[in-house]
């Protein structure tokens, strides 16, 4: 008797996941899941690793290791935190599992070189989580920059910025020992990478970091002077005294501009522009708009391609490389910051 084969392919088990950090970041990756099925997570408080649990049904609990160790977790989502993103993700690491951790994966680049070497020995995979290099309008801006659409790249432009809430400043993000530093490190590590992912390593750093507004001891508003060995510009300012949420990437060409506009949600529709130049008459450009109203997919897009990295051998798009270079230019803004500020109070005195 012969057996017969079957011509449908069976379907690829689904990677067992485990969420540490059950907060807003935790339950968005929850829900966005494309390959994936959760199985454990895990909180200090308590409560909110039950409520996620029991809407998906896994398993709580109140100790990171646990949840790691949990029978079929493949991967481990670090969302909790900045102060425990490190600690979190070596003992994902250790355990043998794979990671993506949450930008800005660590508060020092020191601390992200460490779980960087540690991810390399164990052989896992580890990403890091800029989900907004996978936003719709994103994604088909850095298409049409790679399809050369608006000619050679001259400088790019970006705003990035909340109003905070009552009591912001005494959030864990305002404790330099949890946060490792204010908006920089928050909205502005988005903004880097982005940055850096149009126009690559940077060469000469230059801006500051300052506190306008809130009342906490880390900066709500940074702005940034970058520019690569090809004379290249990234224009950056961060806030958290915005007031209207706003985003706002501009990319300029020789040939053109793109426009992102807005992330969906308080920040407004996701809205992507193309001015193309006329030549040789100049004038006005030829505008054409994309809006994107659906919502925010990013985070389903992003643990989609982490899966086919793990199953496919394939080494992540953006790594811990790249928070290593976001975090060091960082760095380097809080020490011009400093060195700035010491030279303002010296200067007063005398």
């Amino acid at each position: 008797m012969h057996r017969r084969l079957s011509l449908v392919e069976p379907e690829e088990k689904p990677l067992g996941v485990a969420i540490v950090g059950c907060g807003l970041i935790g339950n968005k990756r929850a829900a966005s899941l494309p390959g994936g099925k959760l199985i454990a997570c895990a909180d200090t408080v308590e409560k909110k690793a039950v409520e996620l649990a029991s809407r998906y049904g896994a398993l709580p609990f109140p100790c990171p290791k646990k949840a790691i160790n949990a029978d079929g977790v493949d991967v481990v989502i670090v969302a909790t935190t900045n102060d425990q993103l490190t600690p979190v993700s070596l003992a994902a690491i250790s355990a043998g599992k794979h990671v993506l951790v949450e930008k800005p994966a660590a508060r020092s680049s020191l601390e992200a070189a460490i779980l960087g070497s540690a991810a390399h020995k164990a052989s896992v995979y580890l990403r890091v989580g800029f989900n907004h290099r996978y936003h719709p309008a994103i994604r088909n801006a850095l298409q049409m920059v790679g399809d050369n659409e608006i000619g050679e790249l001259m400088f790019l432009r970006g705003r990035y910025g909340h109003g905070g809430r009552v009591g912001y400043d005494r959030e864990w993000r305002a404790d330099p020992e949890l946060s490792g530093g204010g908006e920089l490190i928050d909205q502005g590590i988005h903004l880097i990478d982005l940055s850096r992912k149009i126009l690559g390593d940077f060469s000469q750093v230059d801006g500051f970091a300052r506190t306008f507004f809130w009342d906490m001891p880390v900066d709500d508003n940074a702005f940034l002077l970058l520019q690569n060995n090809a004379g290249q510009v990234a224009d950056l300012h961060v806030s958290c005294s915005e007031w209207k949420n706003l985003f706002s990437l501009e990319i300029y060409g020789r040939t053109g501009k793109l426009h992102v506009e807005g992330l969906g949600g308080s920040y407004g529709t996701e809205k992507l522009t193309h001015y193309r130049m006329r030549f040789p008459e100049m004038g006005p450009p030829d505008t054409v708009s994309w809006e994107f109203p659906r919502g925010d997919d990013s985070w389903s897009v992003e643990f989609s391609e982490f899966a086919k990295d793990i199953r496919e051998s394939r080494k992540p798009c953006h790594s811990i490389v790249d928070a290593i270079a976001a975090l060091e230019i960082v760095e380097k803004i809080y020490k011009q910051s400093k060195m700035q500020k010491n030279g303002h109070s010296k200067s007063r005195v005398g």
